[in-house]
């Protein structure tokens, strides 16, 4: 996720392409089974099973303005918009996860907590000298993580207290999270240079929950600049790179293969296991697709 879609930014991209497609390319390629056009810079996807929805966040505009543009839609299961603008009132939110009965969105430097029952805002939890909040992820507890990938901190919202929780350079400015079991699987951005360049690319991280240690999952070869992190399997994720557009399969070793490539602008995708259906936003194209991983 950027700052901006300027051209140094496009550069960047592109001299990161070599890097960020250093996975080995998988046997399968996944094949698209809808499209859904008509979105505004979708950052993120998440399937609601029981109530038959995908939340997406639409930042549309400035990913780090303050401009009251972005909002969340509904789209139903087989990729039609159901309502465009379901909850407004936000700057440029980006990661979703849900718990008890309320959906959260990271907006910038606000975890904003919605009923979706109603979806009505309930609560904008204030993350005091954040940049950019990112993406979010659900504990069984109830606990809700929330990682600042510009200051590479990670926020934990327990107990009506949001607060930063772990701070630290070993997270190489995380994106993607996901809790499993008792450690916080992290995907990586890798260790920024020049705006959001980067000459060593991220891999997947563990936390521990317990006691807040660091390590790679796995060998720790750089992969590429993560954002959307998802369990595919008991062995495997599945990953997008935004800046390459690259989908990648990440074991629990730390190897990447290349499930395929897409346009750089591949967010926070969603996954449902029953019908091994990732759903990925497509940032600067404004859609979000559906791809069969088999």
């Amino acid at each position: 996720m950027l700052f901006k879609f300027s051209p140094v930014f496009v550069i960047a991209g592109a001299l990161l392409l070599p890097l960020s497609g250093c996975g080995e390319v998988s046997d399968a390629s996944p094949a698209e089974v809808w499209s859904t056009p008509g979105l505004e810079a979708p950052e993120s996807a998440l399937p609601d099973l029981a109530g038959k929805v995908i939340y997406v966040s639409n930042v549309n505009g400035a990913p780090d303005a303050k401009d009251g543009n972005g909002y969340i839609s509904k789209v139903s299961l087989n990729g039609v918009i159901d309502v465009q603008k379901w909850v407004e009132g936000m700057d440029g939110p980006k990661g979703l996860a849900m718990a008890g009965g309320k959906l959260y969105a990271a907006d910038i430097d606000d975890l904003i907590e919605i009923d979706i029952a109603s979806g009505k805002i309930l609560q904008r939890y204030e993350a005091k000298d954040a940049k950019f909040l990112n993406d979010v992820a659900a504990a069984p507890n109830g606990d809700i993580y929330v990682s600042d990938m510009a200051t590479s901190t990670i926020w934990k919202l327990s107990g009506g207290t949001f607060e930063p929780w772990l701070q630290s350079d070993l997270l190489i400015s995380p994106n993607g999270l996901y809790v499993e079991g008792e450690k916080l699987i992290v995907a990586a951005w890798g260790k920024m240079t020049d705006g959001f360049a980067t000459k060593v690319p991220g891999n997947l991280l563990q936390v521990s929950l317990a006691d807040k240690s660091v390590r790679n999952l796995g060998n720790g070869k750089p992969v590429g600049n993560l954002d959307g992190l998802e369990p595919l399997d008991k062995d495997t994720f599945i990953v997008t790179d935004w800046m390459s557009g690259m989908v990648f399969k990440i074991s629990r070793n730390g190897e990447a293969k290349v499930l395929m490539p897409l346009e750089p602008g591949a967010a926070d995708l969603g996954y449902i296991p029953d019908q091994k259906l990732a759903i990925i936003p497509m940032m600067k194209s404004n859609k979000m697709i559906a791809v069969k991983v088999e």
